[in-house]
């Protein structure tokens, strides 16, 4: 299997260093893996491209690239130029620093890598590692994602659901925050939403009477609906929620109706 990997915290990010090994057991001996990642972080930047600008791309390895871009430019880059004429069978983004539950999917730079790589046809998957007390300060906070990594990718390939013939399926998979040994296996869950826990700003003014905004997350152990993502993840299991590019909301679409 040849296998493009990616993220949003960029090529010296730890969480990469995870999903390289999470690649490596997913490929197999005989199997390749190609890093293609930022060169300093990209977090938040959801599915931008840099559509305006070329970017700069550098060999760091014999299959390790970065890209002065975003994660959807590395993988059109790995795409389009490294990999051109042997695409890669999967594409793994991650692991990311930090939840993509919830509404934070739609601003993730991990989840804009596998957008982009399902709009291209390749099967892919958003790896997060969820960090609150229980894992933020252990020696490896990334430890459930590389205990059970390359385990959930695998029963996601084996089970082999039809892809969508108008826009592929990606996979949110979100690892609990706590040590691998508290993890209580996987769900299928739906994307949620933590009420009152949205982004906000914060002002700030230096002495020199400039006036800054603070962009502030919100609190990320708010609880959502039972069958949410984050929910999941609270309780300490493994969420996976299969996902398209594709935002129509159709109980609104056929509500509509009478407007045509």
């Amino acid at each position: 299997m040849r296998i493009l990997i990616t993220n949003d915290d960029g090529i010296n990010a730890p969480g990469l260093k995870t999903l390289q090994k999470i690649a490596e057991t997913l490929a197999g001996a005989a199997g390749e893996v190609w890093t293609v990642a930022p060169s300093t972080e990209r977090s938040g930047v959801a599915h931008a491209i840099s559509l305006s600008s070329p970017v700069l791309i550098s060999q760091l390895g014999q299959r390790s690239f970065s890209i002065d871009g975003y994660p959807a430019d590395c993988v059109l880059a790995g795409l389009h130029h490294i990999l051109k004429g042997s695409p890669p069978d999967i594409i793994l983004s991650g692991v990311n620093r930090g939840n993509n539950s919830a509404e934070n999917a739609l601003y993730s730079g991990t989840l804009g890598a596998a957008i982009e790589g399902a709009l291209q046809g390749v099967p892919s998957f958003a790896l997060s590692q969820y960090l609150g007390p229980n894992n933020v300060n252990i020696n490896d906070p990334f430890e459930a994602s590389a205990a059970y990594g390359a385990e959930v990718v695998q029963a996601i390939l084996s089970a082999n659901p039809p892809a969508s013939q108008e826009y592929q399926l990606f996979y949110n998979i979100n690892f609990p925050p706590c040590p691998a040994e508290w993890v209580k296996g996987r769900k299928l869950a739906t994307q949620g939403f933590r009420r009152g826990s949205n982004f906000s700003t914060e002002p700030y003014t230096a002495a020199n009477r400039r006036n800054f905004l603070f962009i502030k997350g919100g609190d990320q152990q708010v609880a959502t609906a039972p069958e949410s993502d984050a929910a999941a993840n609270l309780e300490n299991y493994i969420s996976i929620t299969p996902m398209r590019a594709d935002f129509t909301d159709h109980k609104a679409l056929d509500a509509l109706k009478a407007i045509e």
